[in-house]
């Protein structure tokens, strides 16, 4: 069954409806070779949010996808947003387990302070129309512990999506987004997601980050390919379906790990080939 993509979203999403994506696409998953899996080079939750924020322009894309490419596979589009929130939810489950609650309260006091401070920085930004207004209001309505966690996160991969454009016009510093990005998810283990857990190693935890990693990159780069064919005269794939290889921050770059899962960075947007003959090929 195809699952119906209503909105794009630049939070995450919750820990219940990302869990129910991933039991979704379980099948999915261990159907792959394990000669087929993706390197994981890119940092996830980025990823996951920047999948979900072009959601609408694919979605608005569809008809000219069903008429024009023939050949597409739709169930590239179609579980793509499936796709992305079952691999937040693979991911959140191979994060260290949550301290106890006496340590908890202070992340959850420093991600508020964190939030509060990169929306200011944020809504100062889109005043002059360097964000996006609506992603930024999207933020800011978000409420109670599960969205400051999310809202970490979107703001963390709005600002570093967006770093070139920004860099030098905010007093937002890079350490502060590479922390968003990285108290977002450890506040989402506290609210207790990591208890789905226990049942498995790390390893084979691991392996199934993996496994939806990979499905969530086939599907999103055969849309990219289908929006690159559909909108070569206007030239704003890259807008339009971001590359999930962003440029890092400075702070990034510097504190990329080197373990064998991370590979050299991407170019910032996908090659951009000229519009083949006839259909697009799947």
């Amino acid at each position: 069954m195809n699952d119906v993509i209503v909105d794009g979203s630049l939070r995450p999403g919750s820990p219940e409806e990302a869990a129910v994506a991933f039991a979704r696409i379980e099948r999915d998953l261990w159907a792959l070779d394990e000669a087929e899996l993706a390197t994981i080079n890119v940092d996830i939750p980025r990823a996951v949010v920047t999948v979900l924020s072009a959601l609408p322009a694919l979605q608005r894309l569809r008809p000219r996808i069903v008429e024009e490419l023939p050949r597409f596979p739709m169930s590239s589009l179609d579980k793509l947003q499936t796709y992305a929130l079952g691999t937040w939810y693979a991911h959140l489950l191979t994060l260290p387990p949550a301290e106890p609650d006496n340590k908890t309260k202070p992340l959850f006091e420093e991600g508020a302070v964190l939030r509060e401070n990169l929306l200011v920085a944020a809504e100062a930004l889109a005043h002059r129309k360097l964000l996006e207004p609506k992603h930024v209001a999207q933020i800011r309505s978000g409420r109670g512990h599960v969205d400051l966690a999310n809202d970490l996160v979107a703001l963390a991969t709005l600002f570093t999506n967006n770093w070139g454009t920004i860099e030098g016009k905010t007093a937002v510093t890079p350490e502060e987004v590479e922390r968003a990005a990285m108290l977002g998810p450890e506040l989402l283990i506290a609210l207790g997601i990591r208890e789905q857990a226990r049942e498995r190693s790390p390893a084979q935890l691991a392996n199934q980050r993996r496994r939806a990693f990979t499905l969530l990159v086939r599907a999103y780069d055969d849309c990219r390919r289908a929006v690159s064919y559909l909108r070569w005269r206007e030239g704003d794939t890259a807008k339009l379906v971001p590359s999930l290889y962003a440029k890092r921050t400075k702070t990034q770059a510097k504190t990329a790990p080197t373990t064998s899962t991370t590979v050299d960075e991407a170019p910032d947007s996908a090659p951009e080939m000229p519009p083949p003959e006839g259909d697009c090929a799947s």
